[in-house]
């Protein structure tokens, strides 16, 4: 593996002299990863500090549900000096004071070396303040083997088809569910639910502006009620803990959950639970709505960012380990270290380079639903009260799915809600 030119002249300096008298560097690196990815993200650190042996590269994970709570308590000094994110926080980083704009020299791999609409998601205002990584869309997932005993010859196409299937696909005495609707994790209640929507003709926001007051969302609002109230999809089924694990995942992999929406990220541990069984395991695009024209998906990504309140030196170091992380060449075939690590969850690589090396390997079958509905994916809008907006969208159609509310006054309390958060964060 060659090593790339250093994009930070002090850090070349400091690995070329490899002296006792420079000061070593510590960098820590904050991840939601699993263990086994983590140790993947170790053996890279270790690489690069082999030819820096100044800089050492300390990882730490934290659950989903804890990380962005954790990037915010720590966001002295001592805080991690380099975060993964997932692209809705940023703005409100930015805001803090919490992330440290790119050097040019990385802005400019951004910008020329990432989809547009990627690298847009690294930039605030026009600032590039992170490096892309991942890519996730969402497609619908279902069991082949439930659908052939059920005498289904063919995903749903339309949501007319997904409640004829859903129905069909539901055995209540042996605890099936025919369509599985996700709780207690924010992105797994609105993004599917995003995704539905978008397939619907429909938008979250437009403009920075709500838009869940329209007919397009009222109808997905309306599909909701249609399942739960018929029992097509359990609530119950459905819960998420802090890992984004739980008996949502549970459910799916022992076959009592026949199709679900889902990110193709979880792909590795679809494997990993269901070995064999992942055969029956197939994908397609969203099915289309009523006042759709064509299936769609919601897409977000993630970057990596190094803490504003770090040292020069510790920031220097931090942006150079990411240069050569998600630079062409530190990986296998061309591909940098990070799309290893990424394809290795069956993540999509973001990196334009990325995706042309790993393009056999990007063509296996799970992939090929979500491939097919990336060009025509909408991204999830990144603004001020992102976050904020998404959890109260999450407590709204969780109270639907329980049937605290009904679908006219889930449309209305989450449109008042969302227009009350956005307005407050834009002033």
């Amino acid at each position: 593996m060659l090593r790339r030119a250093c994009l930070i002249p002090a850090v070349v300096a400091m690995a070329a002299a490899g002296s006792a008298a420079a000061a070593p560097v510590e960098v820590t690196y904050l991840t939601h990863w699993s263990p086994d990815t983590v140790s993947l993200l170790e053996d890279a650190a270790a690489a690069y500090s082999a030819e820096n042996p100044d800089v050492s590269i300390v990882v730490r994970a934290v659950p989903f549900g804890d990380l962005l709570t954790t990037i915010r308590s720590q966001g002295g000094g001592a805080g991690p000096t380099i975060s993964g994110i997932y692209d809705l926080w940023l703005p409100e980083l930015v805001r803090d004071g919490l992330v440290a704009p790119a050097p040019e020299t990385v802005s400019q791999d951004v910008r020329s070396a990432w989809p547009a609409g990627v690298a847009a998601a690294a930039q605030v205002d026009g600032t590039v303040y992170g490096i892309p990584n991942e890519i996730n869309v969402y497609a619908l997932n279902y069991n082949k083997a439930l659908f052939e005993a059920a005498g289904i010859d063919a995903p749903p196409a339309t949501w007319d088809e997904l409640l004829t299937d859903a129905e069909a696909l539901t055995d209540a005495q042996n605890g099936q569910q025919g369509f599985g609707l996700i709780n207690s994790w924010s992105s797994g209640v609105v993004h599917p639910f995003a995704s539905l929507l978008v397939s619907n003709g429909g938008a979250l926001v437009v403009d920075g502006k709500p838009a869940l007051d329209t007919t397009e969302a009222g109808e997905t609002f309306a599909l909701y009620q249609t399942l739960t109230e018929n029992g097509w999809s359990v609530p119950q089924m459905g819960t998420a803990d802090a890992n984004t694990t739980g008996p949502y995942l549970d459910n799916f992999v022992s076959g009592k959950t026949a199709m679900i929406i889902m990110a193709n990220w979880w792909e590795s541990a679809l494997k990993g639970g269901m070995g064999d069984a992942f055969q029956n395991i197939a994908t397609a695009g969203i099915p289309v709505g009523p006042s759709g024209t064509e299936t769609s998906s919601i897409s977000y990504s993630w970057l990596t960012v190094v803490n504003a309140k770090a040292s020069a030196d510790e920031q220097a170091a931090a942006w150079d380990f990411l240069s050569w992380l998600n630079g062409e060449g530190t990986g296998q075939n061309g591909a940098s270290a990070m799309s290893d690590i990424l394809m290795s969850m069956g993540i999509l690589p973001s990196r334009g380079s990325d995706v042309a090396a790993n393009e056999s390997a990007l063509g296996r079958p799970f992939l090929e639903g979500y491939l097919d509905v990336l060009g025509n994916a909408q991204a999830f809008p990144v603004v001020l009260g992102g976050q904020e907006f998404t959890e109260a969208l999450q407590q709204v159609i969780e109270t639907l799915e329980y049937g605290q509310v009904d679908a006219r006054e889930a449309q209305a309390n989450a449109q008042a809600d969302a227009a009350s958060i956005l307005e407050r964060a834009a002033r």
